[in-house]
C-alpha cells in the first residue's frame, strides 16, 4: 500500500489535519500512525479542556490568529456533531494595584485580536460573577468556555475513518526517508510508504523534525503541571474559570481554577520541570531527556534568567500549603482540606538556543514532509486551523 499521506500522531493536531485533508480530497488514502495504544493519550488527554478566546496573544502571531480562527471552527464543528461544550466566561484577577498595568495590556491585546464584550470589573462587579474570588480589578472574557477534548479527538477519528482512514497503533516512530520519490515511515515493527508525511507529534515534535532537518535549531523542555481537585463540599466556592494576571516573563499563566465540562474543579497547574517528557509523576526520570535538556544552552540562559521562579514552582510541587497560598490570592477561603489530590500533565516549551521561548506556533517543511514542530496552548482549540493550514501544505505537495 501507498498512502497518499501519512500522519504521524494521533493527537488533537494529527486528528484535525486528517480531518481538514479529508474534507478537501475524500478520495485521499491517510494512515494514521500513534505510538501508543489509543489517541490523545498526553497533551490532548491531559488538557483542562478550556476554549480558549484569544485574550493573551500578541496581534499577528500565528496564535492569535489561529486562536480566533479555530475558536470559530471548533464550535462549529461541535455543534454540527453534537459534542457537548459551554461557553461559560472567565476572569482574569488583578490581585494588587501593580498588576493593573499588566491587565490593562492583555484587555488591549484582547481587543485588538478582535474580542467582542471584554469588560474591566471593579471589585464589587467581580463579587457578581464569583462571588468568593478577591481582587482589586478583574477582566471579563465572554467567549471562554469548557470541553472535553478528548471527546474532540474521538469524534475527529471517526469522521475521518468514515472518509476509509486507517490508523494503527503502537507504532513507535524510527526515521523518515525519501526514496524514489515517495516517503518511507520506519516505525519498530514496519515500514508504511506515502507520498507525503504530517508529523504532529507533540513532546518529541523536535527529535521527529531533526530526522529530517537536522540543522533544527530549538529543543523542547517539559515542564510538568500538577494539578488538585477542589472537594465536592468546596465546589461553591469557583462558578466557572477564575484566572490570575500572569507574569509577563514567565511562558505559564500561573496557577488558576478551571470548572470542567464534567463539573470537577481543577486547581493549578503549577510548571515544573520536567526530567522526563512524558513524565507524570514527581519521581519519573529518562536519561536522554534529561541531559537533552540540561545540554542545551537555551536552558542555560532561562535558568539564569528564571531560577528564582523556577525554585517557586519545585517548592510549591512538595509544599501543598505553598500551592494553596498561591491558590489564595484568587480565592481566599480556599483551604489545604478542601483539596485532593489532582492529575498532571506535561508540557512541551520550545527553547532557541540562545535563550529565547519560542512562544508561538512553528511549523517546518521541504518537498515531501510538514512537521508541526511547536503547537502550544491554544493549540486544542486552534486545532481544525492549524489542520487546515497543514492540509493545504500537503495538497500542495501531491499535485
Amino acid at each position: 500500500m501507498v498512502y497518499d499521506v501519512i500522519i504521524v500522531g494521533a493527537g488533537i493536531v494529527g486528528l484535525a489535519t486528517g480531518v481538514k485533508l479529508l474534507e478537501k480530497k475524500p478520495s485521499l488514502k491517510i494512515i494514521y500512525l500513534e505510538k501508543e495504544d489509543e489517541i490523545a493519550k498526553h497533551q490532548t488527554g491531559n488538557n483542562s479542556g478550556v476554549i480558549h478566546s484569544g485574550v493573551y496573544y500578541k496581534p499577528g502571531s500565528l496564535k492569535a490568529e489561529n486562536c480566533t480562527r479555530g475558536y470559530n471552527m471548533l464550535l462549529e464543528f461541535c455543534r454540527k456533531n453534537e459534542v457537548n461544550f459551554d461557553i461559560c466566561g472567565k476572569i482574569i484577577l488583578a490581585a494588587s494595584n501593580k498588576e493593573i498595568p499588566l491587565m490593562n495590556n492583555i484587555y488591549e491585546r484582547g481587543i485588538k485580536n478582535g474580542l467582542k464584550g471584554l469588560q474591566i470589573l471593579k471589585p464589587e462587579e467581580i463579587k457578581e460573577i464569583e462571588p468568593y474570588a478577591a481582587g482589586v480589578a478583574a477582566i471579563k472574557v465572554p467567549q471562554t468556555g469548557i470541553i472535553d477534548y478528548k471527546e474532540v479527538s474521538c469524534k475527529y477519528l471517526e469522521i475521518s475513518q468514515n472518509y476509509n482512514a486507517e490508523i494503527s497503533f503502537n507504532q513507535k516512530l524510527e526515521n523518515i526517508l525519501i526514496k524514489n520519490n515517495l516517503c518511507e515511515v520506519i516505525t519498530n515493527s514496519r515500514t508504511f510508504v506515502g507520498k507525503s508525511v504530517v508529523t504532529c507529534t507533540g513532546l518529541f515534535s523536535d527529535r521527529v523534525a531533526k530526522l529530517t532537518h537536522p540543522e533544527l535549531d530549538f529543543r523542547l523542555i517539559p515542564f510538568r503541571g500538577e494539578y488538585y481537585k477542589l472537594k465536592k463540599g468546596a465546589k461553591q466556592l469557583v462558578r466557572n474559570l477564575i484566572y490570575p494576571v500572569p507574569d509577563p516573563s514567565f511562558p505559564f499563566l500561573g496557577v488558576h481554577f478551571t470548572r470542567m465540562i464534567d463539573n470537577e474543579v481543577e486547581c493549578g497547574p503549577n510548571a515544573v520541570l520536567s526530567f522526563k517528557r512524558e513524565g507524570y509523576n514527581k519521581t519519573s526520570f529518562n536519561m536522554r531527556d534529561t541531559f537533552e535538556t540540561f545540554s542545551w544552552a537555551g536552558f542555560h540562559k532561562i535558568i539564569a534568567k528564571n531560577w528564582k521562579t523556577g525554585l517557586g514552582e519545585f517548592y510549591r510541587s512538595y509544599s501543598k500549603a505553598a500551592f494553596v497560598k498561591a491558590l489564595q490570592k484568587l480565592v481566599p477561603d480556599i483551604k489545604a482540606e478542601d483539596l485532593d489530590d489532582g492529575g498532571s500533565g506535561v508540557r512541551a516549551q520550545a527553547c532557541m538556543k540562545d535563550g529565547r521561548l519560542l512562544d508561538d506556533f512553528y511549523i517546518i517543511e521541504n518537498e515531501k514532509i510538514v512537521h508541526v514542530c511547536n503547537a502550544p496552548s491554544p493549540a486544542a482549540t486552534a486545532s481544525l486551523s492549524i489542520g487546515n493550514y497543514a492540509a493545504e501544505k500537503v495538497i500542495a505537495k501531491l499535485c
